[in-house]
């Protein structure tokens, strides 16, 4: 999650680059074509070009919606998870305890109950940010691409990418609950099987009653549900189809603009030129200079063009890069920097020790 109120310019220009080498260079061609060689048959009337832009802009409006709608959703999912944490926490301090049991723990013991529940919450947190981290196959793209590679490497650091998911988890559970769940696949799911199944022990060892063990089950069930909900979007993606289409018209576009803004251009220069023939003197330098750029006037097309063009596939490739909110972009939920913090606040909510820092992050960029 980038924390500044804008993007440096700067940094925007850079990370587009080489697409703006590139539609110069498309833009210029046609140019070349129609002025130098003389083509002037080589181009395409704004009327049916300007449609397709409004076409082409509506489409990639609604693509931006849609991405932004999966990481809003993502946002609230994991505000949902935030705030389930601190019940759970409170519910454990507050249930576990010797109201009901015939031999009473002492303070410490049931602390250390208290520590064990809350540490294999966060190793459920620390399981399931590792699972919405890796990589699917219409992840990959965007995190193979240059200017995105170039970005992640010299401005910001998934932690994910560094330190195992056995290293992360290994100090939050017993030796054979981390045998148990590295022995299975959705490692998430599995921790919160073995909340419950201690949460039974328990209950059966009349630390905790019929209605208290009942509303701590139910939060393990909202957890499960956020969980589905977080792999929900992970695991579905924006329709490759609208996708697909949305590049190809944008592409489509840009290819054919410098064809539709030539003419244009052209006719500027001929009603420039139109002006100077009545001028008293045609023979000064300032004249000849003016003269000169008003039939030539349609090389300033390629600015133009290339800025068009800029503008809509930026616009195209925001959309694509917000579409997955927790692949590890700079954009997106910072599940990473939530998690330690959630971390934080319930291990102080049990007055646990060891408690970790919070993260330090870099060039306003938050994982």
């Amino acid at each position: 999650m980038y924390t500044r109120r804008i993007f440096p310019v700067k940094g925007v220009i850079k990370w587009t680059r080489r697409h703006i080498f590139l539609f110069f260079i498309l833009s210029t061609i046609p140019v070349v074509l129609f002025d130098v060689v003389g083509l002037k048959w080589l181009h395409v009337p704004w009327l049916p070009l300007g449609v397709m832009g409004t076409a082409v802009a509506f489409i990639v409006s609604f693509k931006n919606n849609a991405s932004y709608d999966r990481l809003w959703e993502a946002r609230k999912i994991w505000g949902g998870i935030v705030n389930a944490s601190r019940s759970w926490t409170i519910m454990v301090k507050d249930f576990i305890n010797n109201d009901h049991t015939k031999e009473p723990l002492s303070d410490e013991k049931l602390h250390t109950i208290h520590k064990e529940l809350v540490h294999r919450h966060v190793a459920w947190l620390t399981a399931l940010r590792y699972q919405l981290r890796a990589d699917k196959p219409w992840e990959q793209h965007l995190k193979a691409g240059r200017s995105n590679r170039e970005f992640r490497e010299k401005h910001y650091l998934v932690c994910e990418d560094t330190i195992p998911i056995e290293e992360a988890i290994k100090g939050y559970i017993s030796e054979n609950e981390y045998n148990e769940v590295f022995a299975k696949g959705n490692r998430a799911s599995q921790l919160l099987g073995i909340q419950s199944r201690r949460l039974k022990e328990l209950k059966q060892n009349d630390l905790i009653e019929d209605f208290r063990h009942m509303e701590l089950s139910n939060m393990l069930v909202e957890f499960y549900a956020l969980q589905g909900k977080s792999e929900r979007i992970k695991n579905f993606p924006y329709p490759r189809q609208f996708a697909t289409l949305n590049y190809m018209f944008v592409w489509l576009f840009i290819i054919l603009l410098p064809f539709g803004i030539m003419e244009g251009f052209e006719d500027i220069g001929k009603h420039i030129v139109t002006d100077l023939e009545g001028h008293a003197t045609h023979t000064s330098a300032l004249h000849r200079i003016q003269e000169f750029i008003a039939q030539h006037f349609v090389w300033f097309s390629i600015p133009f063009s290339t800025l068009l063009a800029w503008v809509f596939h930026t616009m195209e490739a925001i959309g694509e890069n917000t579409e997955n909110p927790f692949e590890g972009g700079p954009n997106d939920v910072p599940i990473t920097n939530m998690s330690r913090g959630i971390e934080i606040d319930i291990r102080q909510l049990i007055d646990d020790t060891n408690i970790p820092e919070p993260y330090e992050w870099k060039n306003d960029i938050i994982m």
